[in-house]
């Protein structure tokens, strides 16, 4: 089964200003992810989580019952504990931008 991927606007925004290894290798975290779900690590449930890229990880939330991935941020291990944090606080605003899509 082939799953469509997705971005968040503030991931899109992100997404422009990284540097190319890193789009490029995104990209292929999208080519992986539209034939298999559950790559990554999960972080505290199975439909969210992360894949890592040196010191940066990407973060994603997996809507298996719509056969969609929305990426929703990209940052530095620094940073994990505030982006995980912040995730978990908006999943049902993320989970209603899924279902409007």
């Amino acid at each position: 089964m082939v799953y469509d991927i997705y971005e968040t606007e503030y991931f899109s925004r992100l997404y422009a200003t990284m540097e190319k290894d890193e789009r490029e290798w995104v990209g292929k975290i999208k080519l992986q992810l539209k034939e298999n779900l559950y790559t990554g690590k999960p972080l505290r449930f199975e439909w969210f989580r992360e894949k890592k890229f040196g010191d940066k990880r990407l973060y994603y939330l997996i809507y298996e019952n719509h056969n969609k991935v929305l990426l929703v941020a990209f940052g530095s291990k620094k940073a994990q504990q505030q982006i995980i944090s912040y995730i978990l606080e908006n999943k049902e605003r993320y989970k209603k931008l899924i279902e409007s899509i």
